[in-house]
């Protein structure tokens, strides 16, 4: 499992009030919340993003509230992954469980900046940083939470194994 794509970069702290407004959260539908994905820190965010996309934060990305919303509408929106210092703990069980591919790199996130083309290796946790050519060792999730990952979430995960997923 790969990814490569263009940097959108953000800062520390993006909460999940940033991510995805909470005045948006009275529909259900995920194309529809993702239409309004990161615009109160960058509004041009949803006009550029294309499918395969990388975001990139500082510390303690997707704090706040413990909604869903937030990685499912980075997801939705087409980004392949988050790369960020370190995630808020609910954000980060959220990712994978809703399938959003995630990595923790101080030395990633300090030196990639928005714009750059990365390369994500998920197997290795290798980040390259393909404008610079500098590669970045992160950790690796397991191999059942990279089935996770690629199932397309916890749930798609145990109907995939024939699990009673409700």
């Amino acid at each position: 499992m790969n990814a490569q794509g263009t940097v959108f970069k953000y800062p520390d702290n993006v909460d999940t009030d940033v991510i995805i407004p909470a005045r948006y959260l009275n529909s259900q539908d995920a194309a529809e919340l993702a239409r309004h994905c990161m615009e109160d820190i960058d509004p041009e965010f949803v006009n550029k993003v294309k499918p395969g996309d990388i975001m990139v934060g500082g510390w303690n990305f997707g704090c706040g509230s413990s909604r869903e919303h937030a990685p499912l509408v980075i997801k939705t929106s087409g980004i392949a992954c988050v790369i960020a210092k370190s995630f808020a703990r609910i954000f980060y069980r959220n990712a994978i469980n809703i399938g959003l591919p995630i990595l923790e790199c101080e030395a990633a996130a300090d030196a990639i900046a928005a714009g750059d083309e990365v390369a994500v290796d998920f197997d290795t946790g290798v980040i390259t940083d393909v404008t610079t050519g500098k590669a970045f060792q992160a950790q690796p999730f397991p191999p059942f939470i990279q089935d996770i990952i690629r199932a397309g979430g916890l749930m798609k995960s145990i109907r995939q194994k024939g699990g009673e997923a409700k």
